[in-house]
């Protein structure tokens, strides 16, 4: 049978509660009561035909608590005059809420309405938007407005997360809520405190004018010649971009690789430092200007992140050269070729024809399906034998 049963009215009730339409009138003010449930009877046929069923059904509906129901009269030539429910009503919240047993949580979210209205009244409407994660985060709620509070008496404040001071409120409390406080600061904050630009939560301190920790460089002197620390011969050192952009090193060669492993075992060269790589992401590097008078060479996977990589860094530096991304290394490595799980579909403007070519070839899957040759498989003497050759080329 396909009449609607006492759970079925109370999945329906359910449901508007998990969408938030019954809790949200309690920030709009808004009529949602009363309202009325689906509802699918017994034909007239089943009356005659299932009519004990059909009184076990009407007598369950009407033995639901919290209902209002509206009853028609059928007339059977056999059962004669019978009364059957018509139609279903909630009338109120707190019936819906003491039917669904969520009469707390709704005495809560009136709670938090009129907190939220005597705080920051500008945040009534996220209420509205995500009532239920409103109940969620009913216990941290008053710590939240806090930090709203605090960021609207000190805008774009130009310290970092841990210098904020709002009682209850660490900066781990405000780094593990970045998503709803976003979300929180856009309503209440003025559109000259907000950079719109900066999205996501990585972005967070940006967007709300806090110093971010520094983006760091790290790298490796080549060549003894090169001295930049008293009593270290080829120094492993990492500096902050600022101080890397002001660094203005005395070398004509810059290796950049995305494996520390390759980083730390890269062969020495004269004139020449190493860049550990941080994938897709150059800003920091593009700070030092002094990079762009040097031949820059880029290793990393043969695949098509890796040349999605080198393309996006000749965005930032248009003279780099690619190492050991070529096709002749690919083939001589074929028992260390492994899978490369999400290709890079998109066209990519930047890169060489032959280095294209090989691009097209593994986007395209016609040497094998998600081909990736990792950087750190490539044999070392043939890492070795390349950059002797750059050296001899330049000197």
């Amino acid at each position: 049978m396909s009449w609607t049963s006492p759970a079925d009215l109370k999945a329906q009730l359910a449901r508007l509660w998990e969408r938030g339409e019954l809790l949200r009138p309690l920030v709009t003010a808004e009529v949602a009561f009363p309202r009325r449930l689906s509802l699918k009877g017994p034909s007239s046929a089943d009356l005659g035909e299932r009519f004990e069923a059909v009184r076990g059904w009407s007598g369950q509906i009407a033995a639901m608590p919290h209902l209002r129901i509206e009853w028609r009269e059928v007339r059977h030539r056999i059962q004669g005059r019978q009364r059957l429910p018509a139609a279903v009503w909630i009338d109120s919240l707190e019936d819906a809420c003491a039917l669904l047993s969520k009469r707390r949580d709704a005495a809560r979210m009136a709670e938090l309405v009129e907190f939220t209205r005597g705080a920051v009244p500008q945040l009534s409407p996220w209420l509205a938007r995500r009532p239920l994660q409103a109940l969620e985060l009913a216990d941290r709620w008053p710590r939240l407005l806090a930090v709203v509070v605090w960021m609207r008496e000190h805008p774009r404040p130009g310290i970092y997360l841990r210098q904020v001071d709002v009682p209850g409120v660490d900066s781990k409390f405000i780094e593990q809520h970045r998503e709803v406080l976003s979300e929180l600061l856009d309503l209440a904050l003025a559109p000259e405190a907000v950079e719109v630009q900066r999205v996501g939560i990585n972005q967070f301190a940006a967007r709300y004018g806090f110093l971010e920790k520094p983006a760091r460089i790290r790298f490796r002197v080549l060549d003894e010649r090169v001295a930049l620390l008293r009593g270290a011969a080829l120094p492993d050192v990492a500096l902050d971009a600022s101080s890397f952009a002001s660094l203005g090193l005395p070398v004509r060669r810059v290796f950049i690789t995305e494996n520390e492993t390759n980083f730390l075992a890269f062969p020495p060269a004269g004139d020449a430092i190493v860049i550990f790589g941080s994938g897709y992401g150059w800003d920091a590097l593009a700070r030092a200007q002094w990079l762009a008078s040097c031949d820059l060479y880029y290793w990393g996977d043969i695949d098509t992140h890796g040349f999605a990589i080198l393309d996006q860094l000749r965005s930032r530096f248009e003279r780099v050269a690619s190492l050991l991304m070529d096709r002749d290394t690919l083939m001589a490595h074929q028992a260390l070729w492994g899978e490369e799980p999400d290709q890079v579909l998109h066209d990519l403007s930047r890169l060489t024809r032959p280095e294209r070519a090989l691009f097209d070839d593994l986007r395209d899957n016609r040497i094998r399906r998600n081909l990736r040759l990792e950087q750190e498989r490539v044999g070392f003497e043939r890492v070795a034998a390349a950059v002797r050759r750059l050296a001899a080329g330049a000197d």
